[in-house]
C-alpha cells in the first residue's frame, strides 16, 4: 500500500518541461527585468536610440519603446506580456511606452526582494493593487485642467512627446499636430470626440523635417489618370464615386454571337455610349474633379479629359471617407444618381511631384473634419522615426483633449506619487505595507533613469528629489536633463496628459501582478514548439539572450 502511495504519477507527455514554485517566479521576473533593461536607456530627451536588424537585413532605428519591443524577436511568454503592455499603451495613449515597461520591470524587481524575505505573492499582489488604485487617485488629485482652447499647452504636450526622438527640436511639427487635432475635434454637448484616423499622416523622403506641412484637406498617394486632364483645378467641385467607370463583366457566363462586322461595331458603339453617359452624368452634376474608388475605363478617361475634368482612380476606402469629411461630399454608388448636392468643395485640387512621385493634393477645404500631415525627412530612417514621433504626439494631444487633465513630466509626477504612497503605506498596516512601499520605490525608477541618461548620480538625485517632494512647493520638481539639475517642470513646460501616467500605472501593475501569481510553468513538447526555459543565469531565446540583465 505504501508503495502505491509513493508511486510517481506522470501526466505530462514525454519531453515536456515543468518549472514550479520560486524557480518559476524567478524566471518570469528575470525575463521581465531583461525586457525592461532593453528599452530603459531610451527614456527621456537624452535617451539613446536602438538599431534593430532583422533576418533580411532591414534596419529600424528607433527611440520608441513599443516599436523596439515589437521588432525584437521575444519568445518567452513573460517577455511577450511586457511587449503587450507597450502595445496597449501605444494604442490607448500613443506615448509612455518605455515608461510602462520600466515601471513593470521595477515592480517585479522590488517584488523579488519581498519574495526573498518570505512574503507570499498574494500579499504582494494585494499591496500592489492598493498602491495602484491610490497612485491613480494621487495623479487625478494633482492634475490640472486643460481645454481644447489652450493651444499653447497642447503644443507643449506635442513638444514633450516628440522630444528625444529624431524629430527633436522640430517645434514646427508640434504646431502642425496641435492645429490638426483642434481642427478635426468634434465638440458635443459634454464631450469632445477625436477620431485619430481623421489626421492622415503621409511620409515622403526628401527635404528636411522643417519642410513638413499640414494640408487643410487630403493628400492622395495617386496621380491624375490621363495626360490630357488638367493638373490643377481651382474652386473644385468634387464627386466621390464608389462605382467602376467602366463596362462591367457579366456575373454569369454569357455568349454574344456576332455574324457580321456591322454588329461588332454596333456592340462597341453601345459600350462607348454607356461610358459617355457616365461622363455626361458627372458633367451634368457640375463636377470638375472625380475621385473614383474603382477603375476608370480608357474611353471614359478620354471623355473626362475632353470635358476638362481631373480624375483619380482606385482611391482607398479610408481616403474616400476622409475626403467626404474634408470636402463635405457624399460618396455615390450610382453615377447616374449623382447630383450637385452630392459634390464636395475645395479651393484647389492639384497634382504635385514629391520626391519623384506624383501625389494629388485636395487643399483649402472649408472647416475640414479630416486633414493630412505630410512628414518629410532627409532619409528613409529619419522620416520613419519622424512619422512615429508625430503619431505619438497626436495620441498624446488627443488624450489630453479628451480627458481634459494634464500633469508635468521629468519624473516629477512619479516622484510625487512615490512620496504620497509612502505616507499612505503607514495607514495600510500588515505585510501589505511593505508591498505599497515597494510600489513607491518602483515609481522612482522613472526619475532615476532620467538622472542616469543625463549623467547625474542617481542615488544623490533621488535623495534630493525626495527632500523636495516632502515640501508643499515641491510637487512639480523633476529632472532637468539639459542642465543636469533638479528643476520645476511646470516652469519648464514639460507637459504630459494625465492618461499617460494613469494608463502606465494600470498596465504596469496589472502585468506585474499577473506574473507574480504564476507558480508553475509547463512547456509542452511534440508538435508544438515549447517556449525557451532559461536556467541558471537565464536567457531569453529568440534573439534576446545577449541582453545584459
Amino acid at each position: 500500500m505504501a508503495q502505491e502511495m509513493n508511486q510517481q504519477v506522470v501526466f505530462l507527455p514525454e519531453g515536456a518541461r515543468r518549472t514550479r514554485g520560486r524557480e518559476a517566479q524567478r524566471i518570469n521576473i528575470l525575463i521581465a527585468k531583461a525586457v525592461a533593461n532593453a528599452v530603459k536607456s531610451t527614456l527621456g530627451p537624452k535617451g539613446m536610440d536602438k538599431m534593430i536588424v532583422d533576418d533580411l537585413g532591414d534596419v529600424i532605428i528607433s527611440n520608441d519603446g513599443a516599436t523596439i519591443l515589437s521588432e525584437m524577436s521575444i519568445d518567452h511568454p513573460a517577455g511577450k506580456m511586457m511587449v503587450e503592455i507597450a502595445k496597449t499603451q501605444d494604442s490607448e495613449v500613443g506615448d509612455g511606452t518605455t515608461t510602462v515597461v520600466i515601471i513593470a520591470g521595477g515592480l517585479l524587481e522590488k517584488a523579488e526582494k519581498l519574495l526573498n524575505d518570505e512574503i507570499h505573492p498574494s500579499i504582494i499582489v494585494k499591496g500592489y493593487r492598493l498602491a495602484a488604485a491610490k497612485a491613480k487617485e494621487i495623479c487625478n488629485d494633482m492634475a490640472e485642467d486643460i481645454s481644447i482652447n489652450d493651444r499653447a499647452a497642447l503644443r507643449e504636450i506635442a513638444i514633450t512627446s516628440m522630444t528625444g526622438k529624431s524629430a527633436e527640436g522640430a517645434n514646427e511639427l508640434a504646431e502642425l499636430v496641435m492645429k490638426a487635432l483642434t481642427q478635426v475635434a468634434v465638440q458635443n454637448e459634454k464631450t469632445i470626440v477625436i477620431d485619430l484616423d481623421d489626421v492622415k499622416v503621409e511620409k515622403k523622403v526628401g527635404g528636411s523635417i522643417m519642410d513638413s506641412q499640414l494640408i487643410d484637406g487630403i493628400v492622395l498617394d495617386k496621380e491624375v489618370v490621363h495626360s490630357g486632364m488638367p493638373k490643377s483645378v481651382e474652386n473644385a467641385k468634387i464627386a466621390l464615386v464608389d462605382a467602376a467607370m467602366e463596362i462591367k463583366s457579366p456575373e454569369t457566363d454569357t455568349k454574344v454571337q456576332i455574324s457580321d462586322p456591322g454588329q461588332l461595331q454596333a456592340f462597341l458603339d453601345q459600350e462607348e455610349m454607356v461610358l459617355r453617359r457616365m461622363v455626361e452624368a458627372v458633367k451634368k452634376a457640375g463636377a470638375n474633379v472625380v475621385i473614383c474608388q474603382k477603375g476608370i475605363d480608357d474611353i471614359a478617361q478620354h471623355y473626362l479629359a475632353k470635358e476638362g475634368v481631373l480624375a483619380v482612380r482606385r482611391a482607398k476606402k479610408s481616403d474616400m471617407d476622409a475626403l467626404a469629411k474634408a470636402t463635405g461630399a457624399k460618396v455615390v454608388s450610382r453615377i447616374n444618381d449623382l447630383t450637385a448636392a452630392d459634390l464636395g468643395k475645395a479651393k484647389l485640387v492639384s497634382e504635385k511631384k514629391i520626391s519623384g512621385d506624383n501625389m494629388v493634393f485636395v487643399e483649402g477645404c472649408k472647416n475640414p473634419k479630416s486633414v493630412s500631415l505630410l512628414v518629410r525627412g532627409g532619409s528613409e530612417h529619419v522620416v520613419d522615426e519622424a512619422e512615429r514621433a508625430v503619431k505619438d504626439a497626436i495620441g498624446s494631444v488627443a488624450a489630453a483633449i479628451k480627458v481634459g487633465k494634464i500633469v508635468y513630466g521629468g519624473g516629477a509626477s512619479e516622484a510625487e506619487v512615490a512620496s504620497k504612497l509612502r505616507d499612505y503605506a503607514k495607514t495600510v498596516g500588515g505585510r501589505e505595507q511593505l508591498a505599497v512601499e515597494a510600489f513607491a520605490e518602483a515609481m522612482e525608477i522613472v526619475p532615476r533613469t532620467l538622472a542616469e541618461t543625463a549623467g547625474m548620480d542617481p542615488i544623490d538625485t533621488i535623495v534630493a528629489l525626495r527632500s523636495k517632494h516632502s515640501t508643499k512647493d515641491g510637487k512639480w520638481e523633476g529632472i532637468n536633463v539639459y542642465s543636469a539639475k533638479l528643476d520645476n517642470m511646470k516652469k519648464n513646460k514639460v507637459t504630459e496628459p494625465l492618461k499617460v501616467k494613469t494608463q502606465a500605472i494600470t498596465s504596469g501593475s496589472e502585468v506585474a501582478e499577473m506574473l507574480l501569481r504564476i507558480d508553475d510553468i509547463i512547456a509542452g513538447s511534440g508538435k508544438s514548439k515549447a517556449p525557451p526555459m532559461p536556467s541558471g543565469g537565464g536567457g531569453m531565446g529568440g534573439g534576446m539572450g545577449d541582453i545584459d540583465m
